[in-house]
């Protein structure tokens, strides 16, 4: 059963596509102080689709890559026969590996594992072994007769998190990534483990966001304090659920940042990202960094006018929230009809999971 049910290439990659980027800019991007626009589009929940059009997605591997990706795909295929532990605890249980688990073995998932290890191929499939457990243990796989349902990561779980729109997926990027908004003043909690748990649900929800032909998210991050009759915190993430934030993404979720933006950091803000600094792992800290607005990444038809753009985007929880996980159901469910369709193997493309069954026909 899903989580969320009720009950930058390295130097030895060759792909054409995009590489990572991270803009950080020191400027605000705000446009509130300006006049009015006129045409404003009024919007209250997320884009089900890009602006842009679909493209299937291009792999251009070497040979040598090509046989490092088949010996990691051999050796999964032999695996998956296998019980695998139901959480990271000493003599844990152990249960057969689910259909969700086998439909998150994609080709692009392989991949992805491939150039976090600079594609060593041993590293690769240790990595993906431990972020299975991880995946069982965190809530995010539940295992029937196993998981603790206090602990399923599911949207009654995280909901008090988000009351204040302070995790949004709205739009997608220039690129066809779904744009993931983190909006540090509109913290409404203090630390915890359920900080934690509603980003690792927000990130596994925006990656059902993605479109056929793209397995990449745009991170836009903004810093703006909410307004004062909110009475919001606008404090920095501790340390330590940083350390862990980070922990998680560079382990279970590799190679999935497309794009980082960054926007009015205040000064304190780069005191923070020295602290962090050092956890963070040298690929990324070596990315690129820009000084540009939001509207050089993001078609103005899916940006807020907050950013230049041409929405007038307002959240109110009770819509948003409803939505976003109707939406998030409803291609997560097409996801795994399609694995079914397909033959329910392991390390088929995710262009051919997510697309629609007419498409695909």
């Amino acid at each position: 059963m899903p989580f969320w049910r009720k009950s930058g290439q390295n130097d030895e990659s060759n792909s054409s596509q995009e590489p990572d980027v991270v803009s950080v800019s020191s400027k605000a991007t705000s446009v509130s102080s300006m006049a009015p626009k006129k045409g404003l589009i009024k919007r209250y929940v997320p884009f089900e689709a890009p602006v842009n059009p679909i493209k299937p997605p291009v792999f251009d591997l070497t040979k040598e890559q090509e046989t490092k990706y088949n010996d990691v795909l051999k050796y999964f295929q032999e695996y998956i026969k296998n019980e695998i532990p139901v959480s990271d605890s000493a003599n844990a249980a152990t249960h057969p590996i689910l259909a969700e688990e086998k439909a998150w073995l994609t080709k692009e998932c392989f991949l992805r594992y491939l150039r976090a290890t600079k594609w060593k191929v041993e590293p690769t499939i240790k990595r993906i072994k431990e972020s299975m457990v991880w995946r069982r243990t965190f809530g995010v796989v539940v295992v029937p007769g196993h998981s603790d349902p206090r602990k399923i990561i599911t949207p009654e779980l995280v909901e008090a998190e988000n009351v204040t729109g302070k995790n949004l997926i709205v739009g997608y990027d220039n690129d066809n990534r779904p744009c993931l908004y983190l909006r540090n003043g509109y913290q409404n909690t203090s630390a915890s483990l359920r900080q934690v748990q509603h980003l690792v649900f927000m990130l596994e929800r925006v990656i059902q966001f993605m479109p056929p032909g793209q397995d990449g998210l745009a991170l836009l991050i903004d810093f703006k304090a909410a307004p004062e009759h909110l009475k919001l915190s606008s404090k920095f993430p501790s340390l330590s659920i940083s350390k862990q934030v980070l922990h998680i993404l560079q382990n279970h979720y590799p190679e999935r940042l497309g794009r980082g933006l960054f926007t009015n950091i205040p000064w304190i803000g780069y005191t923070f990202f020295k602290l962090v600094g050092p956890f963070i792992d040298p690929y990324t800290r070596l990315k690129t960094i820009y000084d540009q607005p939001f509207e050089n990444f993001v078609p103005k038809e899916q940006l807020d006018k907050e950013f230049n753009g041409m929405l007038d985007f307002e959240y109110i929880h009770d819509v948003y929230w409803k939505e976003m996980n109707r939406i998030g159901d409803e291609k997560h469910e097409r996801y795994m009809a399609n694995f079914k369709r397909l033959g329910e193997e392991i390390g088929l493309s995710e262009y051919d999971l997510r697309r629609q069954h007419e498409e695909a026909a």
